[in-house]
């Protein structure tokens, strides 16, 4: 199987009918979100929340800092679009068209070879997931986040909106006020669910917005490997993702949480995900933006107790005019002890603009900890543009901060030496960037390492979007 179906495939597929919820003429409004909410039948305190969402959203400005967002207009998009009836539990109970889609793209045959679960979301709507019984039998919750609001309420309760509250920023308040889907996990004490589970997000239809809503409770002395995947067709109008990821790792777990996503030109990705370590705790974060018009997305990971680790590592490219990658990550040190550590890669060419913005934070009683950047930048030819915006703010005396940062091109002498072992020109500049790009890659199991090296090549030959 070509594992890289599941992660990039960009192409168009064959429409289909869909079960629209759309809003009246004034836009976005309390109907549209009572009619969401009603559609899933959910409890009153959801609905309220959703309502306060709405009204923060509202009151709140457009960012001023990072990408011009001026062309966003959410009164022009689909809020809520339901692919079908009924969430399979089988792959033979999804409908044909969308099993086309999935199939095409590699998912199923992932599923049975590479991973431990599977949830595939279509549009607004998780269209299958399944966890496989060797994990359910051990008490491992993975269901999508609907589901779990219905089932585990007052586990969804307790933890839904105390990582990102949704009067964190104007893009989760609106993910708050018009969520449906995402993934629902939990880990229960001292599980270690070491085979990848993964969820597959995908959009085919122009104007949409997709809301999903994921949230991972790792509870103590957990281990849990989590890969999610993005695409979307190249579509002509633009649709909007914005989604909201809340993680917890409890006292001694760990968490990996590996994000690819490549949607088309056509995507603005716009997504607030952040973390929260306990004592000994510890957060992997990887993540990787290749596609999209406009990201803004900086990972997060608050160390709340003692012991408390981050690694963040991630890549943004930039390959084609206008695209604008605004990536990078934060690291907020609350308890003494704790350690972070940032590397940062991103690729400019064909007039791409990368930027990495980045926040370490250390408070007065954060005593005794560690925190180190690096941010690397390679930019590809004379249109393109990478900016580097560290923030670094140290409370206290008791701590070792380091950060480094370099901007380069690729060094004619390496080309030269590469050519002259009989590399075209373009291999020789493939084989330096996937050189470049390695701390990244090698974080991947082996299946994705492979196709992540073929992606790089097919956007440095143009091929791919």
């Amino acid at each position: 199987m070509e594992i890289s179906k599941l992660f990039f495939l960009k192409n168009s597929f064959t429409k289909k009918t869909k079960t629209l919820c759309c809003p009246k003429k004034g836009g976005l409004c309390s109907e549209v979100v009572r009619k969401i909410s009603a559609k899933k039948n959910e409890p009153k305190w959801m609905l309220d929340i959703r309502l306060q969402a709405l009204e923060s959203f509202k009151s709140k400005p457009l960012p001023k800092w990072g990408p011009d967002l001026s062309f966003l207009n959410v009164d022009r998009i689909l809020y809520y679009l339901k692919p079908f009836k009924k969430q399979g539990k089988n792959w033979a109970d999804v409908p044909e068209e969308i099993k086309k889609t999935f199939e095409k793209l590699g998912v199923i045959q992932a599923e049975r070879e590479h991973l431990a679960g599977l949830g595939a979301q279509y549009e607004s709507e998780v269209v299958y997931h399944n966890l496989k019984k060797e994990w359910a039998d051990k008490g491992v919750i993975f269901c999508d986040t609907d589901t779990a609001l219905q089932k585990y309420p007052e586990l969804f309760k307790k933890y839904f909106g105390s990582v990102v509250p949704f009067s964190d920023n104007k893009f989760s308040a609106l993910n708050t006020a018009l969520w449906s889907g995402g993934s629902f996990i939990y880990v229960p004490k001292n599980v270690k669910v070491d085979i990848p589970l993964q969820t597959y997000f995908r959009i085919d239809t122009e104007r949409l917005g997709q809301f999903e809503r994921t949230l991972i409770i790792a509870d103590e002395g957990s281990f849990i490997n989590y890969i999610e995947g993005c695409t979307a067709s190249a579509l002509s109008k633009s649709s909007l993702h914005d989604a909201v990821v809340e993680v917890i790792a409890k006292k001694g777990a760990r968490i990996r949480y590996s994000t690819l996503q490549n949607w088309s030109q056509n995507v603005s990705n716009l997504v607030t995900k952040r973390a929260v370590a306990y004592e000994n705790a510890t957060i992997e974060w990887v993540d990787g933006n290749l596609g999209s018009g406009v990201t803004m997305k900086y990972p997060t990971v608050v160390l709340k107790e003692p012991g408390a680790k981050a690694e963040i590592l991630s890549i943004a490219l930039a390959t084609h005019e206008k695209q604008i990658q605004d990536a990078g990550a934060k690291a907020i040190h609350l308890a003494p002890n704790t350690n972070s550590r940032i590397v940062s890669k991103s690729i400019s060419s064909n007039g791409g603009r990368s930027s990495y913005r980045g926040v370490i934070k250390i408070m007065q009683d954060a005593k005794n900890c560690k925190s180190f950047v690096q941010c690397d930048a390679l930019i590809l030819d004379d249109k393109s543009q990478s900016d580097t915006y560290p923030f670094i703010d140290v409370r206290n005396n008791d701590v070792d901060v380091g950060h480094e940062a370099s901007v380069c091109q690729i060094d004619d002498e390496k080309l030269f030496y590469l050519m002259s072992r009989g590399l075209s020109k373009n291999e020789a500049q493939v084989l330096v960037v996937n050189g470049f790009i390695e701390p990244f890659v090698k974080t991947l199991p082996m299946e994705y390492a492979v196709e992540m090296n073929r992606l790089i090549e097919m956007e440095m030959e143009g091929s791919i979007g």
